[in-house]
């Protein structure tokens, strides 16, 4: 058979069904759509392993119509790689012809989402190499169908169909990586930011964009130019987000002429979901006669940490209320409690504040539960979980957890990171009560189709676990406590101390927490 003719059966082979064939090595080319774009951290440990011992499996390829050449078809292309270096260094025939396993040609994004599918088994992308992988297959699919622009959902709809899981929580952050943080962020991407902290700079670029234009320093454009040049600035594969945030902290204070820590007391309030009334750069005034009467007073003393506002009393008649977080606000025993808000808070035993350091908190269910609230609610969304926590205002511990972390969270984070966040979840839980508080009281408050509501719903503990990494008890310490920022690690433990609080007050006064 003639050479033209054997290459024709082939071709008409492919068309129909896979075959397996011997290929010369320089007839095979690394896929040019690769997912993987970094260096694979293990390329030297493979191409010693194919050295050793050749092939473990051979190759799976394919060709474009029209095309003499191969290419890799699902994953191979860091052997593939190895493969040509050991036969250009030693000449051995055993590195030419490669044993392969020929795929018939479909389309360009079939073959993108096999080496997607096959990169998500081994479980070893990059964040940023991963979405981009998605916002290439979603170029070719708008190419294939003709279509102008998907949009994530319709995406989202595609690859699943596909046999490719990628939820709309996630392509969200993917988006926002390629397409925002890409330009200004190569270097950190690269060097493995993850989703939760692609969330977490997201989150910061939204909040100091509103305070931005709230404190009329510009417009959206002002603001990305100011944006992109502190990105590009503080770039680099040892990314700290503290950096840029603090950059745009002096920017804002240099423009607008006013104390850094004014800024800084401002930000941590909108980033705490504090509504804008509450962001004022003046606190309120409660004089010490009337609980109802408030007037404007300095601004607060330029001393604390970014986690948490610093508070100052004012001369003895008066008090200070920091209004950036009202729920700690210091007040005095002598000064009467707000009017109740309702009938129940009103015959309710009074509860004297309590002292923590030399702090007065308000010690009341109401005020606790909104406590417990924003601290859950910081802590999650500092951490890539924010879409989990709902607050829960008349009962339990003043929050819920909506379901578990998404199973995706496992094909982006290395093992610390997952373990980090696996942990903190179950702390959350923990801190709402999620596995002990009454079924009747629980379960109607959960989504219906969450795992979160169908393991409790059938008392499921495995699936409860399968679905949430959970350690040893004992990792806590290093992988959580030990790894969380100070001002995360700050309000984990006050989210506990609220917790007891919230149970010695309903022990004292016979109040239940938990409503089935």
């Amino acid at each position: 058979m003639s050479t033209n003719s054997h290459r024709n059966a082939i071709v008409a082979m492919q068309e129909t069904a896979e075959s397996s064939l011997k290929i010369p090595v320089d007839r095979i080319r690394t896929y040019d759509h690769n997912p993987r774009r970094s260096e694979n951290p293990e390329f030297l440990r493979i191409k010693a392993s194919i050295r050793a011992q050749g092939l473990d499996q051979p190759l799976v390829v394919t060709q474009r119509p029209g095309d003499t050449d191969y290419m890799t078809y699902a994953g191979g292309n860091t052997r593939l790689r190895a493969i040509k270096e050991l036969y250009a260094e030693t000449g051995d025939a055993a590195f030419y012809h490669l044993p392969c396993l020929v795929k018939p040609w479909q389309c360009e994004s079939d073959v993108l989402l096999a080496h997607l599918r096959e990169n998500d088994l081994r479980a070893d992308l990059t964040f940023i190499d991963r979405a981009q992988a998605v916002f290439d297959l979603k170029q070719l699919l708008e190419k294939e169908l003709g279509t102008q622009a998907l949009s994530q959902r319709q995406l989202q709809v595609l690859l699943k169909e596909r046999g490719y899981s990628a939820s709309p929580g996630l392509l969200s952050p993917m988006a926002y990586a390629v397409q925002t943080l890409l330009p200004v962020l190569p270097q950190a991407l690269y060097g493995g930011l993850g989703r939760p902290q692609v969330d977490r700079i997201r989150q910061l670029e939204r909040t100091v964009r509103t305070l931005w234009k709230a404190r009329g320093l510009g417009d959206d454009a002002a603001f990305d130019t100011v944006f992109e040049t502190l990105c590009r600035r503080y770039d680099g594969p040892d990314w700290d987000l503290d950096l840029l945030r603090g950059a745009l902290e002096t920017e804002m204070a240099e423009a607008l002429e006013v104390n850094l820590h004014t800024i800084r007391l401002e930000l941590d309030a909108r980033l705490a979901g504090h509504p804008p009334s509450a962001t004022k750069s003046q606190p309120t005034v409660i004089e010490s006669e009337s609980a109802d009467t408030a007037t404007d007073a300095a601004g607060p003393s330029p001393t604390g940490d970014r986690s948490h506002a610093a508070r100052s009393i004012s001369p003895p008649d008066t008090l200070v209320v920091d209004p950036i977080d009202e729920l700690t606000a210091e007040v005095e025993p002598s000064i009467p409690r707000h009017p109740p808000q309702s009938q129940a808070e009103e015959d309710s035993p009074t509860v004297e504040p309590v002292a923590v350091g030399d702090k007065i908190l308000r010690n009341d269910l109401a005020s606790l539960r909104a406590r417990a609230a924003t601290l859950a609610a910081g802590l999650a969304e500092r951490n890539g979980l924010g879409e989990l926590i709902a607050p829960l205002t008349d009962q339990g511990l003043g929050f819920i957890a909506r379901d578990v972390p998404d199973a995706a969270l496992a094909d982006q984070l290395d093992p610390d990171a997952l373990s980090e966040i696996s942990l903190l979840w179950w702390q959350l839980a923990a801190c709402a009560e999620m596995t002990v508080a009454p079924l009747e009281a629980i379960v109607p408050l959960l989504a219906k189709d969450t795992v979160l509501r169908r393991a409790l719903e059938h008392q499921d503990a495995g699936l409860l676990f399968n679905s949430v990494w959970t350690l040893d008890p004992g990792h806590t310490g290093y992988r959580l406590w030990r790894t969380l920022s100070e001002p995360d690690w700050q309000d984990l433990v006050e989210l506990m101390t609220t917790y007891r609080r919230i149970h010695r007050i309903a022990a004292d006064t016979h109040t239940p927490l938990w409503e089935g």
